[in-house]
């Protein structure tokens, strides 16, 4: 019997929650549900029947679609177990929907058909999961003609979803298999193309990341870097007895189909990535960034010719992105300090979606070393946290190609945070410091397939029974269950003699935990279905027989129409158009929204001043004890690559540390992480500009001594479809790198925000301002390219950041921020906005100074009493003093930029004033 219970708000009767229990429950028991799922104040609820059915006359009802991730309704579930101390069986589930009551059209509703169902005036069933499919092993010939293998590589085994093989591959597994005198079956098959794909194994660039990546932190060689490339994430030393981890991901492909699933995945999968360093490092800070088409833009497309099957709009990515990092992030109780916007046409067909998390760890617990993990033989294969699903399947192939008509829905997932916090909590927090287990691991793509695998490295070999494995609900054939990615897992190694007190604090903390295998030394990836071997693999040939690729690279520079430069007499009114372009403009929206102080460890704000600026770089102290903090910045400028990538690539990384710099970071202990986001990337151009990227990030790595320590890339960000009028289009994304910097600030106390502190305070230029109008955001607002970019002087810039922070490090500036996008004349005005002071400098109008991105450059203030000793640090560094604070709020740039800073402040926060 299913009893509903409908949640009305007492004021507006728009909107009605439901919560449909499918278990039989006495009305008493209903009574005691409902009075705990409202709000009874501003909240009244109904059980079965709702009034307002009877009396509207036009309705509709959302739900999700049956198997599709429902948070609220795991949530609730758990509520009615624990308030009528029962227990649901894996056929009793609870599901929401909502009551839509306002009459709209059909069209304008918010609903999402690849995870969601609409119904008008009428009630729909509810969404339980049924299926058809075989749980039998198929055999797949591949001895077939090179245009069948083709077919299958692209569409899968039967129209399942794209295995994302080429001929080539495709030809080796058929040798592989020939040895072995079979077939392969289905699961063999979908393994080896999860572990094969260029979403795992970086196929492309990876002789690139090890050439100049991987070779240019191995040529710095810094000690305070403890683990780089070996693991989940990458760490660093915080003290002598801390290390703090750092990782950043994207999840580009499933935003563009579902904008919250994506962002949210994204978001709790790469704190996974922080649980899985080590034996467990704990999230403490989250960071994002989004590459998204202007949320206004009207521009239509669709996946198919016949214009049935429409791309989300830009408005409704927008959106949903930011709606799925804020709730991944607060409900985890993680702090979101540090994120950032970029707009460009380009990420109209798919957009990118940043997000990284920083832990923190015990160097060591008694003789243990924490940051050292190693599965041992016959440990337990042991999977804890959520069940599998068929949300999730094909994500990691999906999510190697170019979004097309026959990009599967069942890529979709979305996360669970609340599921992931107790996991999170009862691992970090109890089972690792009680020794519990070897070796720990985020089923992230791929699912089981590769992280059971990726353990058996550790002893080379495995053995799992798949039916052993919990899943959501009966039917999933045994390939789905093992390459699901359905999220909130994780994999771990458990000696036998420690399994039941593991096991026994998993249930006390309310976290599944199922024994699934074991770990051998076999050499083989064993998988048995009902105690029959479906999957019988060379461990090592499933991670290294992929047959290399042989990049041809070939770069042809491109030239654009470079405009004539005036000085016009009077910038005011560009100045506050350029506060007003959506790159430049205040995002507070989303910082307010997204909590930064929670866990208590907040220094510099994301939101700086009585202005409330937008930072460039945050502080946190990840241990409350220590006066050592965490600093976090990024760097990004993808219309640079339009002239040059390897200057774009460069000016990412100046950016980073030069932002990581200006708050105080110790220039001596700043670590990068590379995500190369790139489109067509088996095009020979494409190849050429990403090699001249990878070039640029070894030369400034290695004149900066920053290492990277982490990355991740993803190369195919096209968009392959059709416009309103049915023509093929291709939306390629442009060229894009994301430079993070992650340093250590001996002493919080000495860190540095942007906002002016007191009027007579000096203002400094740091660093030469030339015209370098390339690739600039004034340009951009022009309608220009230009072609003189930005070009990193490496060894000036290095002696500027290293004078600037022994300035700071001597208490000698009182506010700083970078020159980044927008230029000076941005910069400036930040500063004035964030403390609404005034500032008086004389500047010359030269046509390019104001709005110039040059590299190198930052602004500061210091008290006059300051000036020697702080000219002294800067001396053979360029620099001018050019002004004053003034306690009128006023902007005074020479003469030509008169303009109060309340009108520049109402600029800024004007272009997403109502979001």
């Amino acid at each position: 019997m299913v009893r509903q219970i409908f949640v009305i708000d007492k004021q507006n009767q728009v909107l009605v929650q439901v919560y449909k229990i499918d278990k039989n429950l006495s009305a008493k028991d209903c009574q005691k549900v409902g009075e705990r799922l409202i709000n009874p104040v501003i909240q009244e609820f109904e059980v079965d029947k709702l009034g307002l059915l009877k009396r509207s006359k036009w309705w509709a009802e959302i739900s999700f679609l049956p198997g599709v991730t429902d948070n609220v309704a795991t949530t609730s579930q758990e509520i009615i177990s624990d308030l009528l101390k029962i227990k649901f069986t894996n056929r009793e589930r609870v599901y929401t929907s909502q009551l839509i009551f306002n009459k709209k059209k059909l069209e304008e509703i918010s609903a999402n058909p690849l995870i969601q169902k609409v119904t008008i005036n009428q009630r729909q069933e509810t969404p339980r999961v049924k299926l058809s499919g075989k749980k039998t092993v198929e055999k797949v010939n591949l001895e077939v003609s090179d245009n069948q293998l083709e077919i299958l590589g692209k569409q899968g085994i039967k129209n399942r979803g794209p295995l994302a093989l080429d001929l080539n591959e495709l030809r080796t597994i058929r040798e592989y298999f020939r040895q072995e005198e079979r077939l392969p079956t289905d699961i063999e098959l979908e393994a080896i193309a999860q572990t094969w794909s260029e979403h795992c194994q970086h196929k492309i660039f990876k002789d690139l990341f090890k050439k100049y990546i991987k070779a240019a932190t191995d040529k710095i060689n810094k000690r305070f870097c403890v683990s780089v490339f070996t693991d989940n994430s990458g760490a660093i030393e915080l003290d002598k007895d801390w290390l703090v981890t750092h990782k950043v991901e994207t999840h580009n492909s499933p935003s563009a189909l579902d904008p919250f699933g994506g962002a949210i995945t994204g978001i709790v999968g790469v704190n996974r990535d922080t649980i899985g360093f080590g034996l467990g490092a704990k999230p403490v800070a989250n960071i994002y960034g989004f590459c998204l088409a202007e949320p206004d833009d009207k521009r239509q497309f669709y996946r198919d010719q016949k214009l049935t099957r429409p791309l989300l709009s830009a408005r409704r990515i927008f959106d949903g992105v930011v709606k799925g990092v804020n709730s991944g992030g607060n409900c985890s109780g993680i702090p979101t300090p540090l994120g950032w916007l970029y707009f460009d046409d380009s990420y109209r067909g798919k957009p990118l979606v940043f997000v990284g998390t920083v832990g923190v760890i015990p160097k060591k617990k008694g003789k243990r070393w924490l940051y050292q993990k190693k599965a041992k033989v016959d440990d337990y294969i042991v999977m804890v946290g959520g069940r599998v699903g068929l949300d999730g399947i094909h994500g990691a192939t999906f999510s190697s190609e170019s979004l097309n008509r026959g990009s599967p829905a069942s890529a979709v997932q979305i996360g669970d945070p609340i599921t992931q916090k107790k996991l999170s909590d009862a691992l970090v927090k109890e089972a690792r410091d009680q020794n519990l287990y070897n070796s720990i691991t985020d089923n992230g793509a791929g699912g089981l397939s590769c992280s059971v695998a990726e353990m058996a490295k550790e002893t080379n070999g495995f053995e799992v029974e798949l039916t052993k494995v919990p899943v959501k609900y009966s039917g999933l054939a045994p390939w789905q269950i093992w390459i699901s990615e359905s999220q909130e897992r994780m994999t771990l190694a458990v000696p036998k003699n420690k399994w039941r007190k593991f096991k026994k604090l998993m249930e006390k903390r309310g976290v599944e935990a199922t024994v699934i295998g074991r770990f051998t030394n076999s050499s083989r990836g064993i998988v048995k279905y009902q105690g029959k071997k479906i999957m019988d693999l060379d461990i090592k040939w499933l991670h290294d027989g992929w047959p290399k690729k042989q990049l041809n690279p070939v770069y042809v520079k491109n030239k654009f129409k470079e405009p004539k430069l005036v000085a016009k007499k009077d910038l005011t009114q560009t100045l506050l158009k350029m506060l007003r372009q959506p790159n430049l403009s205040s995002f507070e929206f989303i910082s307010r929204q997204y909590d930064h102080e929670v866990q208590g460890g907040s220094v510099i704000k994301p939101l700086q001043g009585k202005g409330k600026i937008n930072a460039e770089a945050v502080v946190v102290r990840p241990i409350l004890s220590s006066s050592k903090g965490v600093v976090l910045s990024a760097g990004i400028n993808p219309r640079l690559s339009l002239i040059d990538p390897y200057q774009m690539a460069g000016n990412a990384i100046d950016a980073a540390v030069r932002n990581a710099v200006s708050v105080g970071a110790n220039f001596d202990k700043i670590a990068l992480l590379d995500n190369f986001c790139w489109c067509s990337s088996d095009e020979a151009q494409k190849q050429g500009e990403l090699k001249r990227a990878v070039e640029a990030c070894y030369d400034v790595a290695v004149i900066y001594q920053t290492p990277f320590i982490s990355g991740k890339d993803s190369m195919f960000n096209d968009f392959s479809g059709f416009d309103k009028n049915g023509q093929s289009v291709k939306i390629s994304i442009l060229p894009t790198l994301l430079i993070s910097s992650i340093g250590i600030i001996d002493d919080i106390t000495k860190a540095v925000s942007i906002d002016f502190k007191f009027p007579g305070d000096l203002i400094y230029i740091l660093g030469e301002t030339k015209n370098e109008l390339g690739g600039s955001e004034y340009f951009k607002m022009r309608g220009y390219v230009g072609n003189n970019l930005p070009k990193v002087e490496t060894d000036k810039n290095k002696r500027l950041y290293q004078a600037l922070a022994t300035a700071i490090h001597r208490r000698l500036v009182a506010s700083s921020i970078s020159i980044n996008r927008g230029g000076l004349g941005i910069a400036l005005t930040k500063s004035a906005m964030a403390s609404d002071l005034g500032l008086k400098i004389k500047l010359t109008n030269d046509g390019y100074s104001l709005f110039s991105e040059s590299s190198g450059g930052v602004v500061v203030t210091i008290n006059p009493k300051n000036k020697l000793m702080f000219e002294k640090i800067m001396d053979g560094n360029f620099y001018q003093l050019v002004g004053k604070v003034t306690h009128q709020p006023q902007i005074l740039i020479g003469d030509f930029v008169k303009v109060s800073v309340a009108r520049a402040l109402q600029a800024y926060k004007l272009r997403f004033k109502n979001f």
